[in-house]
């Protein structure tokens, strides 16, 4: 793991070995001849030292590029001053150089180049007779450098910026692709309803028709029965097209829990996040799975609102007022209500009416005059004739 954490540092340590070496390698001619340009005479430990002070910075010059420029050129700047000639340790001035043109902007690129510039005035005045050609020289061995480092940094930009605009155009794809999956799983959940539908309702047509040749036509009765067969195999069959079309999307994440339903109302409302209280009027009537379901999103959808929107303190009641012919699903709270901020605006009333207009309900959300909010909705209980 600490590999893993540090090993561009290895990898420049590994790149700077040579330099070291060849630093090492000079420790013994430095002290045998005092010093390499006349300079003081530091001794072969102020060599060492003044070495690693101006190389083992390097190693950090990928994360902290101006501070690892700015500890090497101050300390090449001490070297001038105390009047140390110049050694092989200090081409990591140009190194550094290099990490701040290839990874800074391009503002301090063009500061650091000129105090390398400078550095080199500074050290042929001191050192040599400053003539333009010996300048020139060690000037175009300094922009060499820079360039490269800028060039480095323009290609690495250029790089990044194709993996960006190829990571969106990868996006904007995977986002084609479901939004057009969306729209067909739609239209075939369109066709799917009108399959049913008409299906169903040719077989309700049917089984009415036998129902009353049973007795004075049991020939009639039983081709109606047929046709009912015949009518419910093909419905069966393109319902289980068009469901296995829906289902290869998701066909390993399918979920094989049972639909919530009013049973598990009590359930959501102790567990809404927000305190609430459910109330039941009337003898229960006998719903059928998907209009259950139906009441259960709406009072799922109805306390997530009154969470998010309803402010601190807010208290939710739901209460189900079943009748002879509908049933009732008011859900309130003492919220914010109409001072309620707004936000983008989302599905979820959408949602709900197409639910409630499922069953030929209707369903209405709005703040209420005294504060708060409430959902209501009015769905038909549905009756059984006897054939």
């Amino acid at each position: 793991m600490w590999c893993s954490r540090h090993r561009d540092r290895l990898l420049d340590g590994l790149r700077m070995a040579p330099l070291w070496a060849f630093c090492l390698f000079l420790v013994v001619p430095y002290g045998n001849s005092g010093s390499f340009a006349g300079g003081l005479y530091i001794g072969a430990g102020g060599y060492l030292a003044l070495c690693a002070v101006l190389l083992v910075p390097l190693l950090w010059r990928r994360d902290r590029p101006l501070t690892v420029f700015t500890i090497v050129a101050l300390a090449s700047f001490a070297q001038w001053l105390m009047e140390i000639g110049p050694m092989p340790a200090n081409i990591a001035v140009l190194v550094a150089l290099y990490s701040v043109a290839f990874r800074c902007a391009f503002a301090w690129a063009v500061a650091a180049g000129l105090v390398v510039e400078l550095g080199v005035f500074l050290a042929m005045v001191h050192w040599n007779d400053p003539t333009f050609s010996l300048f020139f020289s060690g000037s175009i061995l300094v922009v060499t450098v820079w360039l490269t480092g800028l060039y480095g940094s323009t290609r690495r930009r250029y790089l990044e910026s194709l993996e960006e605009r190829a990571e969106r155009a990868e996006r904007e794809r995977d986002q084609q692709a479901r939004l057009a999956a969306t729209a067909e799983r739609t239209r075939i959940a369109r066709e799917l309803h009108d399959v049913v539908a008409h299906n169903v309702s040719v077989m309700v047509v049917q089984a009415d028709g036998a129902g009353y040749a049973i007795d004075t036509d049991p020939d009639e009765a039983r081709l109606a029965v047929r046709n009912i067969s015949k009518t419910g195999r093909e419905a069966l069959a393109e319902m289980r097209r068009l469901v296995g079309v829906l289902r290869e999307e998701g066909a390993d994440e399918m979920d094989y829990t049972p639909q919530p339903g009013l049973g598990q109302l009590e359930e959501l409302v102790g567990k809404a996040g927000v305190p609430a209280l459910l109330r039941v009027g009337g003898p229960p009537g006998e719903l059928p799975e998907g209009q259950q379901l139906a009441v259960y999103r709406i009072v799922q959808e109805a306390l997530t609102n009154a969470l998010k929107h309803g402010g601190p303190g807010v208290q939710a009641l739901v209460e189900l007022q079943y009748g002879p012919r509908e049933l009732v699903v008011r859900v309130t709270d003492n919220g914010r209500g109409a001072a309620a901020p707004r936000g983008p605006a989302g599905h979820g009333l959408v949602g709900m009416r197409e639910r409630v207009g499922m069953y030929g309900g209707a369903v209405s959300a709005a703040p209420k005059a005294g504060g708060g909010f409430e959902v209501l909705a009015r769905l038909p209980i549905p009756t059984v004739r006897a054939a």
